[in-house]
């Protein structure tokens, strides 16, 4: 091997967990820091129910499902909306289409004759 090259080795290097687990290992850093050991993460210690929050993942997913359930409830609003509007037009059109209209060529010899 040669020499200067590789980093030194600590064999009593400290690894920090963050929920405060500690233990030592073999490592070329003295200490190190995590977030999840098998103390706390979810797996070893079968509590499936808790989530490990890292960087505010979470919280970033209920944000977005809240928000498209916002959306999805505007957006079924206003096709309700469309769609009495739609309806409102298709019952002017039908009672537009029982009325009696008289045809324009009576209209047109009415008026002739009132202005002989």
């Amino acid at each position: 091997m040669k020499k200067d090259i590789h980093p030194t080795y600590y064999p009593d290097a400290k690894v920090i967990c963050a929920c405060g687990n500690t233990w030592t290992t073999g490592s070329t850093q003295k200490e190190l820091r995590t977030e999840v050991c098998s103390a706390c993460h979810p797996f070893f210690t079968g509590q499936q129910q808790r989530l490990v929050d890292t960087a505010g993942q979470v919280d970033r997913f209920e944000r977005r499902i809240e928000r498209s359930q916002k959306l999805r409830k505007i957006t079924e609003q206003q096709a309700a909306a469309r769609e009495e509007r739609r309806r409102a037009r298709v019952l002017v059109e039908l009672v537009d289409e029982e009325e009696t209209v008289e045809p324009i060529e009576d209209i047109i010899e009415t008026d002739n004759e009132s202005e002989e």
